[in-house]
């Protein structure tokens, strides 16, 4: 057994069971049931349960988490068939079975596929049924104790072979039911058709009759239509040979047209070569008038300019000499002088004044002191001298104390002084090193903001760039995928092709490659040229004959050619069609490509001057139109085909500018944008369809140009951002550089300003001790000066007391005459303080006219200084206006005699056209009455073929009718049915159904006519009684006839098949009963032997004990039950039940067992049937195997060590970390045991 993918065993493995016992070994969840649950599965087992599964799909390998699921199981069994078990003939059998993960699962047999079924009923000869009883899996020996006993028959059976026969006899019974309820359904049916049959034949009676009737009325229907068939085409030949003078007659005029149009196009061709010649003429004279007038402009200007120029510039005002204004600069400056002379006097005496009113005044002060101390004194003396002497004690300490205090203070002062003056030295130098720093920080930030600018914008570039890269991308892939899928809609698997492919000499390629349509025009151009432009441009007819017998040979279709190297090559060859006696040309088959005017492709025109003109006249008269032949480029090869192709062909934009090219030329043909072509004679056009090659060719042309464009826009942007990353790559680094000296700077600034900081507070607080020292000081100063100013008046009044004689007033005439001084002193000091408030106010006065003088001399000399250097200018410039002048002059001269000259060709080129319109108004004259000629016979003609299109839609309505009618073409009408032949008689009531099959003959054998001449009033006579008999015949079923036929044919098969049906039910009813005979007999037989055998393997298992097998109703041998009793020795019961768990066990086995030996089978299989046993009963057990050995193959699933002794070979499976099982095999070797 070969088993691959089938649960835990994921490699392929196989397993080679020796005859007699094999046994498989392993540890718990290794896998071992599953080679049971392989065999089972291969043999055809259907449940899932069965397998130790939820659905069938869970015996393919689920994977591990180093090994991924399989998509299928496959398990192949191969049988040795060498004694002929099986009933097929090959001495070795191969069952396989594979099941997908889908749900499709498949069998097969020696390698055919084959069903279920066959593999079951292979099986089932050899023992190996359905039931699968050879193979006791984990929990069948349950199942066995608790069967019922009709499933311990189907054991039995299965052993016996006779299953297989029984399960088709109930598929036959089935059968045979739904066979009952058929043959009863058929039975009724049967009898129905009968009853219809007698209504049916009376239909068909009538039936009859209206053929023969409805005979007169087709017949006479049919010789009526032919009558008219034939005059209707009689007159119709007679008027068209009435027609022919009219048609002769128009073609003269045509011709006659044709050549004055000829004139016409060629005169509207010199009077359009004329007028550009006169338009150029008269361009040359408006310019060269232009040109004159301009230079006269320029003359007078220049003139101007020099007048202008050339007068005198103002003479520069005398008054405002700068030398002058010096001067008088220069004396106001001495006077300044003497000035300040004047006021450094009136300073001093001023001074003087100053300090003579002070000493006044300090005397008057002086004075009235002394007067206070004296009137002070003389109050003292009364008060006492002993109390001033106390005061001026404690004035003398309070001094000496300030003294003390001022000493202290100045002391700290000093101190304060050297801190301070420390901090300002280093103050100093650090401002000095910052007013460097912070230099170098302006640069650097200036640097910094530079270089990060610099980033930033290259930054903004990469990003634009990058941009314009990703959409040249995006642009250039979309455009690869339009051409791409354009180029497929390129590829045509046709004639054209297969030629291309072939690669033929002289094939030059598909013209839509070959040519260049300007853009809006492909889908008109494409409409235009027709088969043309899907054709194959070749070099000569000789080429495309090769070419066209190529594609014959090959049998590759049509294919359009267009000839580029024929003596008149332009039209488009299509295969099979012959174009006129031009080799090489050719059209498609009654068409020309593009165009409504056959003939000129036909006869292999070239392009016609005629045409041409007109195309020049519609372009010009008709609003948007264009020539056809402008809008198309190609090889110089093709030039000429394309001016046939293209003669006479107008672009318009839509229907209505078409119909007006139509109404005013209608030689010509006229193309939309959306390809109607209108011609005179033919339209073609409609809807929008699949784009022609030639729309497809220039679409791919077009995308080419732009996916060029972008691949080139694409490379350039990733060039210009290679660049801008190098160079931001550089910028970056200068940025980085900058921001780090920057920052380096910062720190350096901030320590400064930090160090700066703390000299900052250290002056502060310098400063601020110095300030209260000062203040300390002047205060201490202020006090010692009040203590000393009062111990001086204290001392001054205590000496003064004891000097002044008691009761003394003091003088007041002293003081009077000091005040009288101090009014005077004051009274000078005024004067003097006012004289030189005013010598002050003149000197200011002085020395700002001296500085507006120096100012003015200086203006005024500039002034005059440009003043001459724009005398010098005017002087050059006047020079340059004056040979301007002179110039325009000389050049006037030699404009004004072109002017003369192109005058005289304007005129000459007037006068040629003006002759060329009198000429061309006489040609048209002419051509116009040609035309009014042609357009009478043109509608002379129209009218006729209008009759005639008349007659025959008549003849065509006359021909449909038949068809639709009769059934019949019109050859066939006129043939059997025409008025020249003779009207058979009518078939009437007649009873013989050969009658209209027999032929009258003469005695030499030739046919004899039978029937009477044709006569229109007999015919319409017959027809209208026919008609009258069909209705009298009412409502008839024109199928009852075949209907009847087909229900008595139906009625005769029905009846033979429920005979039939009946016989062969009663044979199916006789082989039953053989079969249950013969099922019979097997089974009393295997039952017989099966008991015997029961009997003796029982007493094996259970010596001393007895066991039989017991059949529940003996009478009824095809559905009696087997039930089972036991009773071990010593005990009295028999019933299963209550036996205990081992006894059960080997109670089951005994059963299985003695099956085994009943009806030996191929091979049997055993999961852990001993698992529940002890030793003794496991040597019994033991010996029963050895003993089946002799005849079967025994594959034991087992954990006993002594099972494994007595194997022939071991199957070891064990199951490693990922999941997969592994088996290895040992053959053990019995001979030594043995001897």
């Amino acid at each position: 057994m070969t088993v691959r993918g089938f649960k835990s065993f994921a490699s392929a493995t196989t397993f080679d069971f020796e005859p007699g016992v094999t046994a498989v070994v392993g540890p718990n969840g290794s896998g071992k049931s599953n080679v049971v649950d392989a065999l089972a599965w291969v043999m055809g087992e259907q449940g899932a349960k069965t397998l130790r599964g939820g659905k069938m799909e869970d015996v393919i390998f689920a994977g591990t988490s180093g090994r991924p699921p399989l998509g299928r199981a496959h398990v192949a069994l191969t049988i040795d068939n060498a004694d002929g078990a099986l009933p097929i003939e090959y001495s070795e059998v191969t069952i396989s079975r594979t099941l997908f993960r889908t749900g499709g699962s498949e069998y097969a047999i020696n390698g055919t596929s084959c069903r279920l079924l066959d593999i079951q009923e292979l099986l089932s000869d050899s023992g190996l049924g359905k039931e699968m009883h050879v193979i006791v899996g984990q929990g069948q020996l349950d199942k066995v104790l608790h069967a019922t006993a009709e499933d311990r028959r189907g054991f039995i059976e299965e052993a016996a072979g006779i299953l297989k026969h029984r399960r088709r006899k109930e598929k036959t019974l089935r059968k045979l039911d739904a066979m009952s309820a058929n043959l009863a359904r058929l039975s009724d049916l049967t009898g129905e058709i009968r009853r219809q049959l007698t209504p049916l034949g009376k239909q068909a009676a009538v039936a009859r009759r209206a053929q023969a009737v409805q005979f007169d009325v087709r017949d006479a229907r049919a010789r009526l239509l032919a009558d008219d068939l034939h005059t209707l085409t009689t007159a119709v030949e007679r008027d068209e040979a009435a027609e022919q003078a009219l048609k002769a007659r128009r073609e003269q005029v045509e011709a006659d047209l044709a050549t004055g149009r000829a004139q016409q196009a060629e005169l509207e061709q010199q009077a359009a070569a004329a007028t550009p010649v006169l338009n150029a003429a008269r361009d040359t004279w408006y310019q060269l008038s232009a040109t004159q007038e301009k230079l006269k402009s320029l003359g007078v200007l220049a003139a101007e300019r020099h007048r202008h120029l050339g007068a005198a510039e103002t003479a520069p005002d005398a008054s405002r000499d700068p030398d002058r204004l010096a001067e008088q600069a220069q004396r106001l400056r001495t006077e300044e002088a003497e000035l300040d002379l004047a006021l450094e006097e009136r300073r001093i005496g001023l001074e003087t004044a100053m300090e003579i009113k002070e000493d006044v005044e300090g005397a008057v002060r002086a004075e009235e002191q002394r007067v206070r101390e004296l009137l002070r004194a003389t109050a003292d003396r009364r008060e006492g001298l002993a109390k001033l002497a106390g005061q001026v004690a404690a004035a003398r300490s309070r001094v000496e104390s300030a003294e003390a205090e001022i000493g202290r203070l100045h002391q700290g002062k000093a101190a304060g002084a050297d801190r301070q003056g420390v901090a300002a030295r280093e103050f100093a130098a650090l401002e000095s090193q910052v007013a460097g720093v912070e230099e170098g920080e302006e640069r650097l930030d200036a640097d910094y903001e530079q270089a990060a600018a610099t980033l930033a914008g290259i930054d903004a570039q990469i990003e634009e760039l990058t941009a314009a890269q990703l959409a040249a991308e995006r642009e250039r892939d979309s455009l690869t995928a339009r051409r791409d899928a354009l180029a497929v809609g390129l590829l045509r698997k046709d004639a054209s092709a297969q030629l291309l492919a072939a690669g033929l000499p002289g094939v030059l390629g598909a013209v839509a490659e070959l040519l260049t349509v300007s853009s809006g025009h492909e889908t008109a151009i494409a409409a235009a040229l027709g088969a043309a432009a899907e054709g194959v441009a070749v070099s000569s007819p000789d080429v495309a004959v090769a070419a066209l017998e190529r594609i014959k040979t090959d049998d590759g279709g049509r294919v359009t050619l267009v000839v580029a190297g024929g003596p008149v090559p332009g039209s488009a060859v299509e295969e099979g069609s012959v174009a006129g006696p031009v080799p090489g040309s050719a059209v498609e088959e009654g068409a020309v490509p593009g165009s409504a005017r056959p003939e000129s492709a036909l006869q292999g025109k070239a392009a016609s001057p005629v045409l041409a003109g007109e195309v020049s006249a519609a372009v010009a008269a008709v609003e948007g139109a264009g020539v056809g032949r402008a809008q198309v480029n190609g090889p110089d090869e093709l030039g000429a085909v394309l001016d046939v192709l293209l003669d006479g062909v107008v672009l318009v934009p839509d229907l209505a500018r078409a119909q007006d090219v139509l109404v005013r030329f209608p030689t010509l043909t006229a193309v939309t944008a959306d390809g109607d072509v209108l011609a005179a004679f033919s339209v073609r056009g409609g809807s929008a369809t699949a784009p022609s090659l030639l729309e497809l060719q220039a679409a791919v042309d077009e995308t080419d140009t732009r996916l060029r464009a972008a691949a080139a826009e694409g490379e350039r942007a990733r060039f210009a951002l290679a660049a801008a990353a190098s160079q931001r790559v550089g910028a970056a680094d200068d940025e980085a550089a900058t921001l780090a000296a920057l920052h380096d700077s910062d720190a350096r600034l901030a320590a400064v300003a930090e160090r700066l900081g703390s000299l900052g507070a250290t002056l502060r607080s310098a400063a601020g001790e110095s300030e209260r020292h000062e203040l300390a000081l002047a205060v201490a100063g202020t006090n010692l000066e009040k203590e000393q100013a009062a111990l001086t008046e204290i001392a001054a009044r205590l000496a003064l007391a004891q000097e002044v004689p008691a009761e003394v007033d003091p003088s007041m005439d002293d003081r009077d005459a000091l005040a009288a001084q101090a009014t005077a002193a004051r009274a000078v000091e005024m004067e003097s303080r006012l004289s030189l408030r005013s010598t002050e106010e003149q000197l200011n006065t002085v020395r700002n006219r001296a500085a507006a003088l120096e100012r003015a001399a200086a203006t005024e000399r500039m002034a005059r200084e440009r003043a001459a250097h724009r005398a010098r200018r005017r002087q050059f410039q006047a020079r340059k206006a004056a040979a301007v002048a002179l110039a325009v002059e000389q050049v006037s001269r030699f404009v004004q005699a072109s002017i003369e000259l192109a005058e005289q060709e304007r005129d000459a080129a007037q006068e040629l056209r003006a002759q060329r319109e009198v000429e061309l108004m006489a040609v048209r004259s002419a051509t116009l009455e040609l035309e009014e000629e042609l357009a009478k016979l043109t509608d002379s003609v129209h009218r006729d073929e209008l009759a005639r299109a008349s007659q025959r839609l008549r003849i065509e309505s006359l021909e449909n009718k038949s068809i639709d009618e009769l059934g019949l073409t019109v050859d066939h009408l006129l043939k059997e049915y025409g008025p020249e032949t003779l009207v058979p008689p009518s078939p009437g009531e007649a009873t013989d159904k050969w009658a209209a099959l027999r032929v009258a003959v003469d005695d030499s054998g030739d046919e004899v006519p039978v029937g009477v001449p044709f006569v229109r009033e007999e015919q319409e006579k017959r027809l209208k009684r026919a008609e009258r008999d069909l209705a009298a015949l009412g409502k008839v079923n024109p199928l009852a006839l075949e209907e009847f036929a087909a229900l008595e044919e139906r009625h005769q098969f029905l009846s033979t098949q429920l005979e039939d049906l009946k016989s062969s039910r009663k044979d199916l009813m006789d082989i039953i009963k053989e079969v249950d005979q013969r099922v019979e007999e097997v089974f009393t037989a295997a039952y017989a032997d099966t008991a015997v055998q029961f009997e003796r393997v029982f007493g094996r298992l259970f010596p001393g004990g007895e066991g039989k097998l017991v059949l529940t109703d003996p009478s009824d041998m095809l559905n009696t039950g087997i039930e089972v009793e036991a009773r071990p020795a010593g005990k009295k019961i028999k019933r299963l039940s209550l036996l205990s768990g081992g006894e059960r066990s080997l109670t089951a086995v005994a059963l299985l067992v003695a099956i085994f030996k009943a009806r030996p089978s191929p091979f049997y299989v055993m999961d852990e049937v001993e698992a529940a046993l002890d030793d003794t009963n496991l040597g019994r057990l033991i010996t029963l195997f050895e003993e089946l050995r002799e005849s079967s193959q025994l594959i034991i699933i087992t954990h006993q060590k002594r099972t494994m002794e007595v194997a022939d070979a071991l199957y070891g499976v064990s199951m490693r970390g990922d999941g997969v099982s592994t088996v290895i095999s040992q053959r053990m070797d019995r001979a030594p045991a043995e001897a």
